[in-house]
Order: C-alpha cells, then sequence, then structure tokens
C-alpha cells in the first residue's frame, strides 16, 4: 500500500498556525508528522529545533547564526529553542490522542549542523574533526530522549519515524561549503566519515525502535552512502535524481527500503494540479524502473518543505499528496 506523508516545514508564524498545521496533517496523512514552523524565527528553524535537542552541549545565537558555547547552562537563546519545541509537542500531544497509525517527526542531521554551525571561537564546526564528532554524539543523545518522549506524547503511535534532514550533505562531500570569509571553501570530508557520523545519529534512532530516515531535495545526494549509513528510508525529490541515483533509488525499493517521493510542487505551480497527473508521472518513473506501486515501500510526499508555501497550497498540497498515494495503490 503506497502511502502519504510531508516534508516537515509549513507556512504560519504563530502557535495557531502551528495547532492548525497539526490538524491538516492528523486529519490528512496516513503518516503525520510534527509540523515545523521556520517563520516564527531561528528558534523555530530546521537548525534551531535540532539544537534544542542536544546533550552535553549549549549554544548561542549570534548577527551570523548559531554558535556552540561549550557545555555549561543554556543561555536564553537555547531556552527558548527548548521552550519552543516543548510547546509545540505539547499542541501534539492535545491533538493526536485518537491517532492511531505510524507518526513522524524531524531532525537537522549531523553534516547540516556542522556546515551551518560555528565553534566557540568562530568558524564552522566542520572545520574541526574532534568538534564534528562531538556534535555528532551529542543530537544524537538528544534524539533518543526525543523519540522517548514523543512515544509518551502519542500512545497510539504505531510506528515512529526520525526523518534526519541532511541538505547539506552534497556540498560537505564536494567541498562547498563556504569558510567564514566568504572566499575560501571547506576541504572535502571522506565518504567513510560521512558515512560514520551519519551513522551514530541514524544508529540512536534504531536503537530506540524507531526507523530512521534521510532526507534531502539538493541535488549530489549520494544515496548509496546514506543507505550503507543505516537509512531505513530514503525523502527525496524525484526531480533532483541524477541518472545513477534512479537505479540505486530503484535497488532500494525493491531492497525493502522505505521510499519517499517528492512528486507534489512544494509551492502552487501555474495552471494548478491535478492528483491524475501526478499519478501518471509515478507510474512513468516505475514503469521506466521496470517496477510497479506494490514494490517495496513506497511514500508519497510533497518535493520540499512548505514553509514558502501560502496555507492554502499548503493545505492542498497535503491533500494531494494523500490523493496521489491512493491512485498508486
Amino acid at each position: 500500500m503506497t502511502r502519504s506523508t510531508g516534508v516537515g516545514s509549513w507556512p504560519g508564524e504563530d502557535a495557531a498556525a502551528f495547532a492548525e498545521a497539526v490538524r491538516v496533517v492528523l486529519g490528512e496523512l496516513d503518516v503525520p508528522h510534527v509540523p515545523e514552523l521556520p517563520g516564527r524565527g531561528a528558534t523555530a528553524s530546521m537548525t534551531g529545533r535540532a539544537l534544542a535537542l542536544l546533550e552535553g552541549l549549549t549554544v548561542d545565537l549570534q548577527p551570523a547564526g548559531w554558535r556552540l558555547v561549550g557545555d555549561g547552562a543554556p543561555g536564553v537563546d537555547h531556552r527558548r529553542t527548548r521552550s519552543l519545541l516543548a510547546q509545540d509537542l505539547d499542541a501534539v500531544e492535545e491533538q493526536a490522542q485518537e491517532w492511531e497509525g505510524p507518526f513522524k517527526t524531524q531532525v537537522a542531521g549531523p553534516w547540516t549542523l556542522a556546515a551551518t554551525v560555528e565553534k566557540p571561537r568562530g568558524d564552522r564546526v566542520l572545520s574541526d574533526h574532534g568538534a564534528r564528532r562531538d556534535l555528532a554524539e551529542s543530537l544524537a543523545e538528544g534524539v533518543r530522549a526525543h523519540v522517548r518522549d514523543l512515544r509518551r506524547r502519542v500512545p497510539g503511535a504505531t510506528s515512529l519515524v526520525v526523518q534526519v534532514d541532511e541538505p547539506a550533505l552534497g556540498a560537505v562531500l564536494a567541498a562547498q561549503v563556504p569558510t567564514a570569509s566568504g572566499f575560501g571553501r571547506h576541504r572535502a570530508v571522506h565518504p567513510p566519515e560521512a558515512s560514520a557520523l551519519l551513522g551514530v545519529v541514524l544508529s540512536a534512532i534504531a536503537e530506540e525502535g524507531a526507523e530512521p530516515w534521510v532526507h534531502s531535495c539538493a541535488p549530489g545526494v549520494p544515496w548509496d552512502l546514506v543507505r550503507g549509513a543505516g537509512a531505513a528510508g530514503l525523502v527525496l525529490d524525484l526531480s533532483m535524481l541524477s541518472a545513477g541515483d534512479h537505479d540505486t533509488v530503484a535497488e532500494a525499493l525493491e531492497a525493502g527500503t522505505t521510499v519517499a517521493l517528492g512528486v507534489v510542487p512544494s509551492t502552487e505551480p501555474a495552471g494548478g494540479l491535478t492528483d491524475t497527473r501526478v499519478v501518471e508521472r509515478v507510474q512513468r518513473w516505475l514503469d521506466m524502473l521496470g517496477l510497479d506501486p506494490t514494490v517495496g515501500s513506497l511514500v508519497v510526499a510533497p518535493t520540499c518543505g512548505l514553509a514558502g508555501a501560502s496555507e492554502a497550497w499548503a493545505r492542498r498540497a497535503t491533500t494531494l499528496s494523500r490523493q496521489v498515494a491512493a491512485g498508486l495503490t
């Protein structure tokens, strides 16, 4: 059976918009998720949400972005990220008491954090081998606690999915992450280390009894490396796949790995869109690979997050995802 889900982000700037997002995803999706509303500011961004989970490390917010400050007591910015996450999870808990089925949450991955968060004395965590390992291990421990907390808050969840967002992974491997000055690029991370640190977080998720999925809608993602690191699900934008990626994704489906195909536009297309057109596109792709919709575990999703969409299109894209999944089934 083909299922539907969302990538995570949603338009809106206040608690009322978050509550409405929870209502929509619970009412429309086969695999609903904890919404993310980055329009509320840095503390609600993908990075801020992940930093709220860190165990043993603290951060603060500088004009240039988030920065590690050591292992002392959390400062005001770090406390705000944690408080906002707790408030959001309270709203999820309130509305999800009758939910029965799989449920998903999202967290920025170790390489995306390393590429965006600064060390205490400047430059990205990515520039320091020890710092990026410490950050990955801190994130892994925080995700463990997050899974346990979510299991308590959503008692009807038959399974929990943790989607690890890694939009910067391709850039990290290709030496495309700029240095603090902007005039240079950080050295490429070797694939074995990239796999190992991603695996630290994915293993922590699996050890807590949840399914680790990895998401990116950026180009250049090494999906074979992601699978090798322990991902039980791949969440991707179909239009971003290279020629070689198609074979990797087909192999993943045949091996039983969940594949969430981003095929519903994240912003409203000119001229509108019907579920029939999207179903036909997915069927053509499956035919090209010699597969049918019953192979493996196929999930339908928007191409990327919906933060840049209108609220009306966010609701429409969510409904379309469900309709396309039903059409493929």
